[in-house]
């Protein structure tokens, strides 16, 4: 059974940074392109960030590059979001998300930890 299990998230102050993780178990990371998603409320879920699997530049929404970094440790089964210079607009739940494509599909998603930035 796989299971994706967000951790990290809670209160912080504008301008602040927080690690979100991602423990994956049941899937082999290194075959899966993993991404960050978040949403807002009455907002439609986003992609802030993806890392493939081939190991080409990760790619970021224009609202988080430079401030956002996604990683991965394939050992430990983990996937990474360091977020720096936090503001107020990044406050929603971000979610994990692991895809694979090849003759069959798979995609699986965390349920998400919530980010609320906030003075």
């Amino acid at each position: 059974q796989v299971q994706l299990v967000e951790s990290g998230g809670g209160l912080v102050q504008p301008g602040g940074s927080l690690r979100l993780s991602c423990a994956a178990s049941g899937l082999t990371l290194g075959i899966y392109d993993m991404s960050w998603y978040r949403q807002a409320p009455e907002k439609e879920r986003e992609l802030v960030a993806v890392d493939t699997s081939a190991g080409a530049s990760a790619n970021y929404a224009d609202s988080v590059k430079g401030r956002f970094t996604i990683s991965r440790d394939n050992t430990k089964n983990t996937v990474f979001l360091q977020m720096n210079s936090l503001k107020t607009e990044d406050t929603a739940v971000y979610y994990c998300n692991a895809r694979f494509v090849g003759t069959r599909n798979y995609e699986y998603w965390g349920q998400g930890t919530q980010v609320t930035v906030s003075s």
